[in-house]
């Protein structure tokens, strides 16, 4: 499989990583072959998180026994402080079986607010300074979905790797954040390459991603079939046909009607709904069947979408003319009922 440089981290991965969240929805057997399956064909990268529940944890026992060696492991944190980030790395080291981790990264930065957070005083960045003195990491990335946010972030030095969805879907990246983290040479890992699932053609929508700047993609495998499928990707980059190009508008254009690319121009909601997070909750119980996990985390919101008073200020907002109030009865009935 195809190696690229992620950035001025210098670790040389394959284009095809391994997305750790559909791993969750297995028993602990499936999961460990998927991932061992995944490393002896010849994957390199893994990227999981502290709060993908079991991830980590079917990572290191997939990895026990020699594996560990030949891969580089990925993890983050939503953690803003020093302390939360002190802990998180430590049981991720515990859960992974291993004791470095190359990647570590700040999850969701979503606001300045939290960005200045993170690296003000007592913020998570000492911890991880520090703990990369220690080598109990390699190296420091982020992870957002606003790309203003992101141009923000990646001009601390101290920043390696930004990863960000980017598919046939949510193109906006290409615009201002790959090109400046091109100048800063950061390394560029497309998270939700499949945009969630609702891209249905994995080898069309990958081998789009990696004609760009993208040093890897991190497709999820839920199975063995969709391992073989990303597989089949990686030993086989061939630039998209006029044809292939065609199928594949002809699908992206079949999701534009109603389809969150998570952008936040509809924010903020005047009863303080937090409006594309209410969709993506829905995607992982739709796309990844990962009810449980969702509904947990939709129950520790403070807002829900039953907060909702159809006032419409979000789709006049909406660029793309989402009919958001309906799509939030949507995600009220798979949550509430």
């Amino acid at each position: 499989m195809q190696k690229r440089r992620l950035g001025k981290t210098e670790l040389q991965v394959t284009a095809i990583g391994f997305g750790g969240i559909p791993i969750q929805r297995l028993s602990e057997t499936e999961a460990v072959n998927v991932v061992r399956t995944a490393v002896e064909q010849g994957i390199n990268f893994i990227d999981t998180a502290r709060g993908y529940t079991t991830s980590e944890e079917r990572i290191g026992l997939a990895l026990a026994g020699g594996l560990r060696d030949q891969v580089y492991l990925a993890s983050k944190t939503m953690s803003r402080d020093a302390a939360g980030f002190r802990r998180d790395i430590e049981i991720s080291l515990r859960y992974m079986r291993t004791d470095y981790l190359d990647l570590y990264q700040f999850h969701n930065v979503r606001s300045s607010e939290a960005w200045q957070k993170i690296i003000g005083p007592g913020g998570a960045l000492e911890a991880a300074l520090r703990a990369k003195e220690e080598g109990l990491i390699r190296h420091i990335g982020v992870t957002g979905h606003v790309c203003e946010v992101l141009l923000e972030v990646i001009e601390n030095e101290h920043i390696e790797t930004v990863q960000v969805p980017f598919n046939p879907v949510e193109t906006k990246p290409l615009e201002q954040l790959f090109p400046r983290a091109l100048e800063l040479d950061l390394g560029i890992i497309a998270m939700k390459p499949l945009a969630g699932g609702a891209i249905n053609r994995a080898d069309l929508a990958l081998r789009w991603i990696l004609q760009h700047q993208v040093a890897v993609a991190i497709p999820g495998s839920g199975s063995l079939t969709e391992l073989e499928q990303n597989l089949a990707v990686g030993a086989d980059l061939r630039p998209l046909t006029v044809a292939e190009e065609a199928e594949l508008s002809e699908i992206t254009g079949k999701l534009d009607d109603d389809f969150c690319r998570r952008c936040e121009y509809c924010l903020p909601c005047p009863n303080q709904i937090d409006i594309p997070t209410m969709f993506l909750f829905e995607g992982y119980v739709t796309r990844y069947n990962l009810k449980d996990w969702a509904a947990g985390r939709y129950a520790a919101l403070e807002v829900k979408a039953d907060a909702c008073e159809e006032c419409g200020i979000c789709e006049g907002r909406c660029p793309y003319g989402l009919p958001i109030r309906e799509k939030l009865k949507r995600v009220r009935a798979i949550f509430e009922g």
